[in-house]
């Protein structure tokens, strides 16, 4: 009797064990780096852990909103790995800074260019991309990914979260978008900052030119009071020498 209590013991232990080390949670997930606010642009990173112990993820593909559309995505260059936008037309055209957008990127995916530049076992890695106009009507987005390991494995983060219902085995990233500031701003804490570093910079340069431009006066005046210094030193000189003779 004790002998087989302690074999079901043995068997709940294992279990909870293989459960609590389950990689389940790690999946495909999006998130802003600073703010994804409505109306506005941002930079978000798609978060890719390889789940894998034998086979290192060799590809990724992002299908972007249709339902709301971004007309503006622009994948950073990565090391390794070779980039790919889709752009698909749209059934109703955007409006971007005064002009007519009659298509949009569907789809981004990124390949490695070789086995050893894929996420390793035991790694993850980042993939950025800067989106925009964020929709103002809505508050995430549903982002769903392919991802493929070097083992032709394919695994799809393409279930939605149903309200109410427990996260689904293999759940579709998600990007929550925040409400715009009070006085209208749309930009992303990233590109706050680049602004900021772009402000800097112009006002270190005229401030440099400002004292350049000083300088270069200061520097002509004493030229001038000098050769006008000669000039009457040389009237002086003159006027003797006419005296003399």
């Amino acid at each position: 009797m004790k002998a087989s209590r302690l074999a079901a013991t043995g068997a709940v232990a294992a279990t909870a064990v293989v459960v609590l080390s389950s990689p389940a949670f790690a999946h495909v997930s999006v998130q802003a780096e600073g703010t994804a606010a409505k109306g506005g642009y941002a930079v978000v990173d798609f978060k890719v852990p390889n789940e894998r112990d034998n086979a290192s993820t060799s590809k990724l593909e992002v299908n972007f909103p249709t339902d709301h559309p971004l007309a503006s995505v622009m994948p950073e260059p990565m090391a390794g790995w070779k980039i790919e936008v889709t752009k698909s037309k749209l059934a109703k055209p955007l409006e971007l800074h005064g002009e007519q957008i009659t298509e949009a990127v569907s789809k981004v995916t990124w390949t490695a260019t070789s086995k050893a530049n894929g996420i390793q076992p035991g790694y993850f890695e980042k993939f950025p991309v800067s989106i925009g106009a964020l929709p103002e009507d809505a508050d995430e987005l549903v982002f769903k990914a392919i991802q493929t390991y070097s083992n032709k494995e394919v695994v799809r983060w393409i279930e939605v979260q149903e309200d109410g219902a427990e996260e689904p085995e293999t759940p579709a990233p998600v990007l929550a978008l925040s409400a715009a500031s009070e006085d209208g701003h749309h930009g992303s804490a990233a590109a706050e900052e680049a602004d900021a570093k772009t402000e800097n910079a112009a006002a270190t340069t005229e401030a440099a030119d400002s004292d350049s431009s000083d300088t270069t006066a200061r520097v002509l005046g004493v030229v001038g009071i000098v050769v006008g210094a000669m000039g009457v030193a040389y009237g002086v000189l003159a006027g003797r020498r006419r005296g003399d003779a």
